[in-house]
């Protein structure tokens, strides 16, 4: 069904009921990210209900039998002050077919107007599973329901973690009667524990967990699948683990959590899933990709252990000879941080035209990934590095907190380290050398570019945060305090104004050529933080290089039809193949 032949709607996110009959899913429009509910009949496509508006970031936690389904919603706009539109959402229960204004509110009034709300609901229908995180904080507090005990219009919600515990917690209710709870509570590479349901709702927070899959001491868990099919002799849970951001999967006892053995895939590359038939079996699916294979998808048959390809990605390509590597190098701490190389040669022959990216932040971790961009770049005779910063994931929680808050020049430096062992390494050369990030990623290079102009020759800067003394009053950025501190308290206004590209941006100094990319209808990011970086680092710098901005209208932050992320990806690399010598006239033949 094709949403938007022009290309500016975008399908943010879909859920099935329980049963497979209806699919429930949010659309935006020109990037605005701001999602329209909808169900439709699978077996006729035809639209059953819709749209609800106001459900941005939505979960749809559908009851059994697709006749209702819980979701999150903001308040109407008139009922908050204006600068809090964005903000005060609240988890309803809404019944097919019926008005949205007829919705029961459930959950959510009185507590933080930042929060985000997930909601989930059993197989069977039997538990509801709520949680709230304030923004995007590395914790979150979490209720039950027994909803065979109490209607699901008003269900008797019991807290099991709240606010004295600082981890992330879920849970799964299984077949066998127990609870299977993911956390990192103690565990920062996370963890799996079993409970009873009867003592969770019988003493909350309380109840006792005892450990089932305990933290590895260097792989990070990333999620897991259960297989307890009747034609298994004995039932299994697959986990899902990076080592140094490489992805494994482990085999253990579903009865005892002790394992049994791993799954061999087929490179040194990331998970994309890791997923079962919600009713049970033997089958487990999981997608793969490295730098040099697009996202594939592979079955797992438990019965005999086999691997086999399930679907390729639609099309045909060529994918060019190429060499990757994962390297270890110190940052100016002491710490240990990798990057991985992409490049022709297996070893550095020469210095060559080089793009080193980051991110950095929020817990989000760079694992390898197929990168058509990566990959023309390297064809046409640059090299390519991915830097696994402090701020991501790659190490579990504590890798994350060591490049947040107060700890953020902590990734800067990490980054900085990355580009002169490019250097020391014979890789490139600071004249040959671009960096690029986008969104807290922007951020990274826009603080590179000025506490180390002379490191690099060019920066692609896209959908940056650079004013880090106002960014909460823009966007959404009064839900990222918790990440980078807020300038409202004095000790968190050090450390926003010891970074802050824009306030760091000093007249006399030779900045590398930057392109920043800014999309008009960005409501996380508001544009105005590049456009008053461009205007200050053009009256600032002394060199000849241009320093530019590329705005674009009818896209946001977030996801974008093709064409228009072919075109901005182009211009990118076009800048950089210009400014570090790639080729002189960036690419036009």
């Amino acid at each position: 069904m094709a949403i938007d032949p022009k290309g500016t709607t975008t399908l943010d996110a879909w859920q099935p009921s329980k049963e497979g009959r209806l699919l429930a899913y949010q659309l935006s429009d020109g990037g605005t990210e701001e999602g329209r509910l909808y169900v439709l009949d699978v077996a006729t496509g035809a639209i059953v209900e819709g749209p609800i508006e106001r459900t941005r970031y939505s979960p749809v936690a559908w009851l059994p039998g697709g006749a209702a389904y819980f979701y999150v919603r903001r308040l109407d706009p008139s009922l908050v002050p204006t600068d809090e539109a964005q903000y005060h959402r609240r988890v309803y229960l809404h019944q097919v077919g019926t008005p949205a204004e007829s919705d029961v509110e459930i959950f959510g009034a009185g507590l933080e107007m930042t929060n985000y709300y997930d909601a989930s609901v059993s197989l069977d229908g039997h538990w509801l599973q709520i949680s709230a995180s304030a923004g995007t904080e590395p914790r979150n507090d979490l209720w039950i329901a027994d909803l065979t005990t109490s209607p699901v219009s008003a269900p008797r919600l019991v807290q099991v973690q709240g606010a004295d515990v600082d981890a992330q917690t879920g849970l799964h209710f299984g077949r066998d009667g127990r609870v299977f709870i993911s956390t990192d509570k103690d565990a920062p590479r996370g963890r799996i524990c079993v409970a009873s349901p009867s003592d969770l709702l019988e003493q909350g927070s309380l109840a006792p967990w005892q450990d089932f899959i305990v933290e590895d001491e260097e792989a990070v868990m990333e999620g897991w699948s259960i297989l307890d099919g009747t034609d298994l002799e004995t039932p299994l849970i697959l986990v899902a683990w990076t080592r140094h951001a490489m992805s494994e999967i482990s085999i253990h006892d579903l009865r005892t959590g002790s394992k049994r053995g791993e799954i061999a895939l087929p490179g040194l590359g990331s998970l994309a899933g890791l997923t079962e038939r919600p009713e049970g079996g033997h089958e487990a699916w999981f997608g793969y990709t490295d730098h040099v294979t697009p996202p594939t998808v592979y079955h797992f048959d438990a019965r005999n252990s086999q691997v086999t390809k399930y679907a390729d990605p639609p099309g045909t390509i060529v994918v060019p000879t190429v060499f990757s590597r994962q390297v270890a190098y110190t940052s100016r701490d002491g710490t240990t941080v990798r990057m991985s190389i992409l490049s022709l040669t297996k070893d550095p022959d020469r210095p060559r035209p080089t793009i080193l990216y980051g991110y950095g932040g929020f817990g989000v971790g760079l694992a390898p990934g197929y990168s058509a961009a990566a990959l023309a770049w390297v064809e046409a005779g640059g090299v390519w590095v991915v830097a696994n910063l402090r701020g991501g994931d790659e190490e579990g929680e504590e890798w994350h907190r060591q490049g947040m808050r107060g700890e953020k020049q902590n990734v800067f430096d990490d980054f900085h380290a990355a580009a002169e062992r490019l250097i020391g390494d014979g890789w490139t050369t600071s004249a040959q050398l671009a960096i690029q990030g986008g969104s807290n990623g922007g951020l990274l290079v826009g603080a590179a570019l000025v506490q180390r102009p002379e490191l690099y020759a060019a920066v692609v800067c896209s959908a940056p945060l650079l004013d880090m003394v106002r960014y909460e009053a823009h966007g959404l950025g009064a839900t990222w305090s918790d990440e980078y501190g807020s300038a409202e308290i004095p000790e968190e206004f050090e450390w926003l104004f010891s970074y802050s590209p824009y306030h760091h941006a000093h007249a006399g100094i030779a900045y590398p050529a930057t392109l920043f990319t800014v999309f008009d209808s960005d409501s996380r990011v508001d544009p105005l933080h590049a456009r008053k970086m461009c205007a200050q680092l053009q009256f600032a710098t002394t060199s000849d290089r241009p320093i530019l901005i590329r705005a674009e209208s009818n896209v946001g932050h977030g996801g974008r039809a093709v064409s228009k992320a072919v075109d901005v990806t182009a211009d990118g690399l076009a800048f950089m193949s210009r400014w570090t010598g790639l080729s002189s006239t960036g690419g036009r033949s």
